[in-house]
Formats: structure tokens, C-alpha cells, sequence
């Protein structure tokens, strides 16, 4: 035997006399009770976890499972059928018979895993800790409901605000809303709207004094001062800051000095029927050869395309009736001018305004001043505010077109009804009336956009059914 192989057998000698070792009955019986012990540990964890599981044979749930469950769905569930009572777009019925039926269920089921919470022992603190989570997280449903239902609710009017100014975004308003919330929001406060509807009476114009020796205030001076004896309208920059609140705004004002230059035009290819449509408003302008024109009434915009085709309630156009649609708005009324040049204000039919002698109107609104009473007189806090259009005239027959630029763009935020009523008071307005503001609004000079038309985030030209036009 030589030498390696007489150290590989001292070795394995060694390692048997280890392995005999560790095989003696003492250290044997130690290794087989730890076995023994872990797997009664891993046996009982094992029993908890199968305990706090769903059994499908004994259709057993752990009493706090029930409650997280029940907590956490029923507010969110509850919302939803909040929302479906005041949207006709997003949630349907079904979908809102299926809320109501589980609302139910989970409250069926948050109360008996609320019992049996309690009869479990709890120490003080975990209670109050929980308790309070739990309570921030139902206020942020019940907030949540009452900032979008609430009765005066400025959360809302911002959403709806936003929404319908927009071209493509508009459906936002229709999933939360009715028409009907849409409609009152979209006319203002309501203590604010309400307006004198019986209409306004003539106005008896006053004779005109141009570039007196002495002016009333500065905004008569920026009315009567002509630069050349026969113009035919002056351009006002305006602006100012919003009621309540410290919001800029700009915008421009036409004095028209011949109110019988005053007319409506029509897209061409406007009209109450399927596949009608607007035109912006320089092309409206361009084929009326208009001098000046402004966005007039609103229009019905089913898909939310905005392209202007089907005009809200009735468009009169020398004296011919264009269309007779649907009233758009709740407050407000005809705004129109007649055969002798006097804008009246009044909620009346087709029929009516011909037999009074009506040659141009829309119906619009609501109404801003009426029989020289400021209707937003009262109004000394801030309300939304954005693109704003506005007609309206003078005791001694001058005319006044005025947009307000808005939309929150750089340099305007825009303006509220208040706002505007206050502008056209200061200049005089005997009458005067809201037209469609948000995107619509927009004001053409010989062809080219005196102001800057918005949307959202960015400068858009909207399609228009018709427009106030001075030629």
C-alpha cells in the first residue's frame, strides 16, 4: 500500500467517526423534536390562513372580509347611482336599476360585518385609527356628490363651463348631467337670471350730439368721439378685471352709429335638418360683403362636432322666417330688431315677432339689460368667467357689439354675465342680451378675426349657424 492510499483510508475512517457522531441517540432525538416542532407550526399557520379564506362547500367569509368589502364598494356604488339619476349619457338604466339592487346588498352586508367588528375585541386605538380612515374615505364620495348635485353647486358650473366651450369635449357635461342642469348652468346663477321675460318696451331715440365740448364720463367719449363725421362704426378696446375675483380680461366693443345697418346673416348651409352646417364667420362675412360681423345664437350640436348646422330656437331674417328650432337656453328670449330699427327683448313666437314688426332676429340669451335695469345689478361675487358675446343699444339708437376674449388664454381669462352686463351699462345700453360665448365668440373685421377666438388650450375657429353683420 503506498502512501496516498494509506491517507485516503485515515480520511475515510475520519468521516465515518462523524457520521457515527452525529447518529448517537442524543443528538438524534434533538434533530427528529425541532422536525417535529416546526411542522406544528407550519400547521397551525396553515389552520389561519384556511380559516381566513372562503369556504365554497361551508360558504364561510370572515367577518372583517365582509366589512372591508362592503365599506370599500358602497360608497363608489352609491356614487354611481347618484350619477345615473342626473346623467343620460353615461349610466344607463340598467346599469342604475343593478346600483340600486346592490346598494342593498352591501349595505345588508356592511352591517352585519359592522356587528360582529365590534363584538370582536379591539384595542381603543386600532378602533379610533380605522374609524377615521374610514371616515375620510366616505366624506370624498359624499363630497364628491355634493360638489357635482349640490343646488348651488360651483364645482358643477365649472365642469359644464369648460366642457361646452370646447369643440370636442363637450360630452363630459352631457355623462354627468341632464340637458336640463346643463341649461340652468350654462344661464348663470339663478338668482341672477331672473330676468324680465315680459320683454322690453321701444326705445324712443334721442337725438345724437358727435364730439360734444363736454363728455358725460370716459365712455361716452370713447362712443361720441368720431375721427371722421361719416363713420359708419368705431372699434372700443376694453378691458378690465371680473367681479370678485382678480381675473383679467380684454375684448372689443363696435359702436355702430346707423342701426339700420344691423342685419342677420346665415350659413349657407344652415337649416333643421340632417346634414346642415355652419360656416365660419369670415366666409359669412365675405359673402354678406359685411363690413363687421360678430357670432350671433347658439346652435344644436347632437354629436358634439360643432359644426354649426341647426341654430337654436327661431332666426328671423328680413323678416322671413329661417328656422324655427328648439329653444336653447331657459332664460332669454328673442333678441331682435325692428322694422324701424329698435332692439327689443321679448319671449315670443314666430308668429308674434312678425305681426310686431320684426325683421332680424335670433333667440338667445339671457337677457343682460332690460328697459335700462341691469339684471346682474345684484351680482358682487365672482361666477364663472369665459368667452363672452353680447349685442345690445343705446337710448339714442346706437348699437353695441362686444366680445370678450376667455377661455383662461394668455392675457384674458374671460368674463362672467355680471361682467358683461356691467360693460354694456357703463356704455349706455338701454337693451341688451347675451348671444352664444365660449368658442363661438368671435369678431371679423373687413374679412380678417379682431379678436382671438379659443378653445381649450389653443386659438380655434368655430362653425357658426349665423352671425350680426353691419354692411
Amino acid at each position: 500500500m503506498n502512501k496516498d492510499d494509506q491517507d485516503i483510508e485515515i480520511i475515510d475512517a475520519f468521516e465515518n467517526t462523524m457520521t457515527v457522531f452525529h447518529k448517537t441517540p442524543h443528538n438524534y432525538n434533538n434533530q427528529e423534536k425541532k422536525k417535529e416542532t416546526n411542522k406544528k407550526k407550519i400547521s397551525l399557520v396553515k389552520k389561519k390562513k384556511n380559516a381566513n379564506r372562503v369556504s365554497v362547500f361551508k360558504g364561510e367569509v370572515e367577518p372583517n372580509r365582509i366589512l372591508q368589502v362592503s365599506f370599500i364598494l358602497l360608497p363608489i356604488v352609491c356614487l354611481v347611482y347618484v350619477i345615473s339619476l342626473h346623467s343620460n349619457s353615461l349610466i344607463n338604466e340598467r346599469i342604475s336599476i343593478f346600483s340600486l339592487v346592490l346598494i342593498g346588498i352591501l349595505s345588508v352586508c356592511f352591517i352585519i360585518g359592522l356587528i360582529k367588528f365590534f363584538k370582536t375585541k379591539q384595542k381603543i386605538s386600532s378602533i379610533i385609527l380605522k374609524t377615521s380612515f374610514a371616515g375620510v374615505y366616505v366624506l370624498t364620495f359624499v363630497a364628491s356628490g355634493f360638489l357635482l348635485y349640490g343646488s348651488d353647486s360651483t364645482i358643477r358650473d365649472y365642469i359644464i363651463d369648460k366642457a361646452m366651450m370646447t369643440s370636442k369635449h363637450q360630452y363630459l357635461a352631457f355623462w354627468l348631467f341632464d340637458d336640463n342642469t346643463i341649461s340652468e348652468s350654462l344661464t348663470q346663477l339663478k338668482q341672477a337670471t331672473k330676468v324680465e321675460l315680459d320683454g322690453s318696451d321701444r326705445i324712443e331715440f334721442e337725438d345724437i350730439t358727435y364730439n360734444p365740448a363736454i363728455y358725460a364720463n370716459k365712455y361716452e367719449e370713447d362712443i361720441l368721439k368720431k375721427d371722421n363725421e361719416n363713420d359708419l362704426y368705431k372699434i372700443i378696446k376694453i378691458s378690465g378685471k371680473t367681479i370678485g375675483a382678480d381675473h383679467k380680461y380684454r375684448g372689443y366693443l363696435v359702436a355702430v352709429y346707423d342701426p339700420s345697418r344691423v342685419k342677420i346673416a346665415t350659413s349657407t348651409g344652415a337649416g333643421t335638418y340632417e346634414g346642415s352646417y355652419g360656416e365660419i364667420l369670415s366666409i359669412i362675412a365675405k359673402k354678406n360683403k359685411a363690413k363687421i360681423a360678430m357670432n350671433a345664437g347658439g346652435f344644436y350640436d347632437p354629436f358634439w362636432n360643432s359644426n354649426g348646422g341647426i341654430p337654436h330656437g327661431v332666426v328671423i331674417k328680413d323678416g322671413v322666417v329661417q328656422s324655427e328650432f328648439r329653444r336653447g337656453i331657459s332664460t332669454g328670449g328673442m333678441v331682435a330688431f325692428t322694422n324701424d330699427n329698435k332692439l327689443i327683448l321679448k319671449r315670443m313666437t314666430a308668429e308674434e315677432a312678425l305681426a310686431m314688426g320684426v325683421r332680424d332676429a335670433v333667440d338667445w340669451g339671457p337677457f343682460l339689460i332690460v328697459n335700462g335695469k341691469n339684471q346682474f345689478a345684484n351680482v358682487n361675487y365672482y361666477s364663472w368667467a369665459t368667452s363672452r358675446t353680447a349685442i345690445g343699444q343705446r337710448k339714442d339708437g346706437i348699437v353695441l357689439l362686444l366680445v370678450i376674449d376667455g377661455g383662461n388664454q394668455p392675457g384674458s381669462f374671460g368674463a362672467s354675465y355680471a361682467d358683461v352686463a356691467k360693460i354694456m351699462e357703463n356704455y349706455g345700453a338701454v337693451n341688451a342680451a347675451n348671444m352664444d360665448g365660449g368658442t363661438s365668440t368671435a369678431l371679423v373685421e373687413d374679412n380678417k378675426y379682431v379678436n382671438t377666438p379659443w378653445n381649450g388650450q389653443q386659438r380655434t375657429i368655430r362653425s357658426l349657424p349665423n352671425a350680426w353683420i353691419v354692411k
